[in-house]
């Protein structure tokens, strides 16, 4: 069967490829299976094949795997901090709370920074330059680490002053001050973390990243209760022990990142000669960086924008809302990998001259994400309460979060394709059109939206929930009516 290129292939079944008429079904269907799971394997050991070329349902599958697998991982980072640090105390939970809060800041400028590096080596790679994409990676890295260093030596010294700000009692700022400060010290590991994966995942090389996180949260995991508790020879840190178990742990997993990078053999080397500034590769990471983290930072802050509105209807409200939303994030993050997915194969496609192949990819990546947001959206619908009653039973929350889960879950359908066409914009090098689309969407449209059909309509939460469904399709259809114009197939990196 052709290929998507139209060229005759004589590797394994094609993912999408259907059974041909008159065709034995019970041995496509073998196949079938027997191609999944080839890909399944090829994928966690990392492949080296080309993705400017051959079928894209497979190439979709490979990149998408290590990257969702990725996603979860790590979120299991602030899980773990909590669950350990859940023994100390109040104050001391708080601290977490608060700090990650802070920290949300440096995962925006993070995955920002990470949004211009992941592009900028995709085309490289597509347009089969590895000289240029060992480049820009040390650039990529640079500034990762001239943002960090400036972060660590204004946040770190400052620790305390920002827990006051983040409205932390005196008892939480005396006991909590340690943690804070360590963690905004070492947000080089975060924002190094972060890039160097971005790398990986740009030149198609996301089994390498997804393998950093798996070191970094095992590191986490066993080294976490040691440095808190004083397990065995390990010093008791109570709190501040959290903070420097995760900091080992994101450090070492940088550091791991890093010797992958610099190793022969991979899709790129990176040379002696290539340590050294360039200015105006730096420039252009600049750029499409500054725009992709106020991109992140318009869908955070329109979050916190809508607990506000919550939080008039008091705290049983929001704790249903908290509730229903961290699933709903959780059961988003397949989705945020599938959607990087896209933004590699745009990228790389776009680097080799093909924009229609990239086009392709991100329709079909859109269809894939459809299905899962969509199995996954029956589900909340028909069990919300049974899923909310797994993290509360208190009658005056549940109502609430079985409210936010089935809501919002109506709009997955939508947001499926929202989600990757937002990237695959990024992934061409586009960051402003998916920024202004988040600016309208989120803030003027799905903000006051809130705010009217909950406190004007007299809806209470339950229209800051159809704020949210309605703004998900919302970005969805602007997205796909943006994205079917094409003028990012022209977009220079």
């Amino acid at each position: 069967m052709p290929d998507s290129e139209g060229l005759p292939t004589i590797t394994e079944p094609s993912l999408v490829d259907a059974p041909a008429p008159g065709s034995n079904a019970a041995v496509v269907t073998e196949a079938d299976q027997q191609g999944l799971w080839s890909a399944v394997r090829e994928s966690l050991r990392g492949s080296h094949r080309d993705y400017t070329s051959g079928p894209i349902g497979r190439a979709i599958i490979l990149l998408a795997i290590p990257m969702v697998l990725e996603m979860c991982m790590e979120s299991i980072f602030a899980v773990v901090d909590i669950k350990w640090v859940s023994y100390l105390g109040e104050d001391e939970m708080a601290t977490v709370g608060l700090t990650e809060s802070l920290m949300t800041l440096v995962y925006a400028l993070a995955i920002g920074l990470s949004i211009g590096a992941m592009a900028t080596i995709a085309r490289r790679t597509g347009e089969k330059n590895p000289d240029g994409a060992a480049r820009a990676a040390v650039q990529a890295i640079a500034l990762a680490l001239i943002v960090s260093i400036v972060i660590a030596l204004i946040g770190a010294p400052l620790a305390p002053k920002l827990l006051g700000l983040m409205g932390a009692s005196p008892s939480v700022i005396a006991k909590g001050s340690g943690f804070t400060r360590v963690m905004l010290a070492c947000n080089a590991s975060v924002v190094l973390l972060f890039m160097i994966n971005a790398i990986f995942r740009g030149a198609g090389d996301a089994a390498i990243a997804m393998r950093v996180l798996w070191l970094a949260n095992a590191i986490n995991i066993l080294l976490g209760p040691c440095l808190i508790f004083g397990l065995g020879p390990f010093p008791k840190m109570g709190i501040v022990g959290a903070a420097v178990a995760t900091s080992i742990g994101r450090g070492t997993g940088a550091l791991y990142a890093f010797s992958r990078l610099i190793r022969s053999g991979g899709r790129f080397d990176i040379k002696r000669h290539h340590f050294r500034l360039e200015p105006a590769i730096m420039g252009r990471l600049v750029r499409l960086s500054a725009t992709g983290t106020f991109q992140v930072f318009i869908g955070m802050a329109s979050w916190i924008g809508l607990v506000r509105t919550i939080s008039s209807f008091g705290t049983h409200a929001v704790a249903g809302y908290v509730i229903g939303i961290r699933v709903i994030i959780f059961a988003l993050l397949p989705s945020w990998g599938m959607s990087n997915a896209a933004a590699t194969m745009v990228g790389q496609a776009l680097g080799a001259g093909k924009p229609e192949r990239a086009e392709r990819a991100v329709w079909k990546a859109g269809f894939y994400n459809f299905i899962f947001l969509g199995c996954v959206g029956l589900i909340f619908v028909l069990f919300a309460r049974q899923i909310i009653g797994l993290f509360t039973s208190d009658p005056n929350v549940v109502p609430y979060g079985v409210d936010c889960l089935r809501i919002v879950a109506y709009g997955f359908l939508f947001y499926a394709y929202g989600m990757v066409l937002t990237q695959s914009f990024n992934g061409a090098g586009d960051t402003w059109t998916p920024t202004i689309i988040n600016l309208f969407v989120f803030w003027l449209w799905e903000l006051p939206l809130a705010y009217v059909l909950a406190k004007v309509f007299g809806l209470g939460p339950r229209g800051v929930f159809l704020a949210i469904m309605i703004a998900f399709s919302t970005l969805a259809i602007v997205s796909a009516l943006v994205f079917r114009r094409g003028k990012w197939k022209g977009q220079k990196v």
